[in-house]
């Protein structure tokens, strides 16, 4: 069985390439500089990472699927993520990344914010490819916090690191909307696949089996990540998965009570609820009357 290397500092990271380290909880490193690297390597991440890669010099599998990595993407790593890097024999590995510790960000605006960074929780297929002046700008915001971990550390060194590391999460955050735009046609692909996947599911026995369907349920249908399913969904149509979930639900209901001698209860059942009152707050959230009220005045 091969070992799993638990990466719970940015020091281990380092001593793996042989890298100097700067910094006990951040990292920026340059992998062209790399003394030793090993040709597999299969990591369980205890730190964040981000990686911009220049050139095509070995494959990333997250999950069961291989990450969508070449020459001038980045990809991320949130703390308790497992990822195998395959290299290429004889070729050495060029990317430069940044490794930071949860612990160096708690407490600080970043850490109370990481969370809207979705993008540490993507998968296969959704590395974010970056155009000459992205990746310039990309560059900068290392540089900027690389030159911060080789000054002296004083009462502003924490927070300027982390304000850099928020501006490049920030950049990325940017660059991934103009990919959901620029990536237009494959996304809409992905929108018509959803909608059809719907309405299979309430046509089905799944609701009564399964109840409720989850946005986790669709994304691993199209074969994303749930978070970047979800942002999609949103960047592409101002909607959000369940309040998709929602509108399919509601109409579904509708059509039922007006066209179904089911009781309010059956319906609701029908349809995955676990309990009809929840079904009526919902309806009722979202129409404006109760399920029964929308019966009786359009029955």
């Amino acid at each position: 069985m091969e070992e799993l290397i638990k990466l719970d500092t940015v020091d281990k990271y380092n001593k793996l390439f042989g890298l100097e380290t700067w910094h006990p909880m951040v990292s920026v490193v340059d992998l062209s500089k790399a003394s030793q690297w090993p040709e597999h390597l299969k990591v369980n991440y205890g730190v964040y990472a981000l990686y911009l890669k220049e050139t095509k010099c070995g494959d990333i599998t997250y999950g069961r699927q291989p990450y969508d990595y070449q020459e001038g993407t980045i990809v991320c790593f949130a703390p308790g993520q497992v990822a195998e890097t395959e290299m290429q024999k004889d070729v050495r590995p060029l990317a430069h990344g940044l490794l930071f510790h949860p612990d160096f960000i708690r407490g600080t605006t970043l850490g109370q914010e990481i969370k809207k960074y979705s993008f540490f929780s993507y998968e296969t297929r959704e590395a974010l490819h970056l155009s000459e002046e992205e990746r310039a700008i990309i560059m900068d915001c290392l540089h900027k916090i690389e030159a911060e971990l080789h000054h002296n550390i004083d009462r502003h060194s924490r927070r300027l690191i982390t304000a850099n590391i928020g501006l490049l999460l920030d950049y990325c955050m940017r660059f991934y909307e103009r990919q959901f735009v620029t990536r237009e046609v494959p996304n809409k692909d992905i929108i018509v696949r959803f909608e059809r996947l719907l309405d299979e599911y309430f046509d089905s026995k799944a609701p009564q089996e399964i109840g409720l369907p989850t946005v986790k349920y669709f994304a691993e249908q199209v074969f994303l990540s749930p978070n970047y399913f979800g942002d999609l969904i949103s960047k592409q149509t101002g909607k959000t998965v369940t309040e998709y979930i929602q509108t399919k639900l509601v109409d579904r209901a509708k059509e039922l009570l007006l066209s179904s001698p089911k009781s309010m209860s059956e319906i609701a059942y029908s349809l995955g609820f676990q309990y009809p009152q929840h079904m009526s707050r919902m309806f009722k959230r979202v129409v404006g009357i109760t399920p029964n009220e929308f019966r009786s005045t359009n029955g």
